[in-house]
């Protein structure tokens, strides 16, 4: 197929064992998506109106939710419409806006998640340099780069796409994602493939190991201080550490299954293809808001603003 193929729609093939369902699954998404953006905008909104939370940590939380926000808006909305359609059609221009939108969602949440680990560990190992080394400028640069760089590999990892001439426009998805776009090709597909693996050799696998590296380095420090600095360290980590094995473990078991199709039972395959939309963006205001004691206390005064907080 020429490269017309980019006028063309491609029909979203994921949605054939929903439709039996698909008014309850609408109801369930829609109830899913409307908590997630509440959770999440609430988590932001608190950050943003309280001064005493205008700390690196919470910034860096805040962001982590925004990110939530964008990465599910460029999910949700599609897949909702698509289960109350006869037919789940995605015209070739959107398909690849939707694939820069949520790849640049998933992999800021790596680069924000480092950023947090670097805020933690400068925290807790070097406490007295904290101040001068995250201070607002430096934090200003992070989220710059947890952004940008993600963006701008993205971008080129989509346009690279413009390259193959598509052989089908069937995706057995229910969206669209670069990598199995650029399967549907008929041309060699090597640069694509070189490149995706570059991205996540050179950004996603230096993003865990600075996550872990930071994290024995504080355990090193915290295992030798006082009860009362480790039971600090501990309540400030581990939402951290939560959020961060959680997401790693879903976009291990996504990238796994999107090269084993054949192999995994079509359902499955299509919820292991979703949850990295679903699981993290729900969880993360959810872990941050329960276990920091601040944020925890200035939700539950939100919540329930008469009652006397002791």
């Amino acid at each position: 197929m020429e490269n017309g193929s980019h006028m063309s729609y491609l029909t979203l093939d994921g949605f054939v064992e929903l439709n039996k369902y698909r008014y309850l699954y609408f109801v369930i998404t829609f109830v899913l998506y409307s908590f997630i953006i509440c959770c999440n905008a609430v988590t932001v909104s608190i950050i943003y109106i309280h001064r005493s939370l205008h700390e690196p940590m919470y910034i860096f939380i805040a962001c982590l939710c925004f990110n939530a926000l964008w990465g599910t808006t460029a999910f949700y909305p599609k897949f909702l419409v698509d289960l109350l359609s006869e037919k789940q059609l995605i015209s070739y221009p959107a398909c690849k806006l939707q694939s820069f939108l949520v790849y640049t969602f998933a992999v800021s949440e790596f680069t924000l998640l480092t950023a947090m680990a670097y805020d933690r560990y400068v925290s807790i190992c070097k406490p007295l340099q904290y101040v001068t080394i995250v201070n607002m400028h430096t934090v200003g640069k992070l989220l710059l780069c947890s952004w940008s760089v993600p963006s701008v590999c993205n971008f080129i990892g989509v346009m690279l796409s413009n390259s193959v001439s598509l052989c089908k426009l069937t995706l057995n998805r229910l969206y669209c994602d670069n990598y199995s776009v650029v399967k549907l090709g008929c041309t060699n597909t090597n640069a694509n493939t070189i490149f995706g693996l570059l991205v996540l050799a050179l950004m996603v696998g230096p993003a865990v190991m600075f996550v872990i590296f930071s994290y024995v380095q504080i355990v090193l420090v915290v295992i030798k201080s006082s009860p009362e600095l480790r039971r600090k360290a501990i309540q400030t980590c581990l939402p951290h550490v939560l959020v961060f094995m959680i997401y790693t473990i879903n976009c291990t078991f996504e990238m796994v299954q999107t090269r084993l199709d054949s192999e995994v039972p079509h359902l499955y395959r299509m919820f292991l293809s979703i949850q990295g939309v679903v699981i993290p963006p729900l969880l993360n205001p959810i872990i941050y808001g329960l276990k920091l004691q601040e944020l925890s206390t200035r939700l539950k005064k939100l919540i329930c603003p008469h009652k006397e907080m002791h």
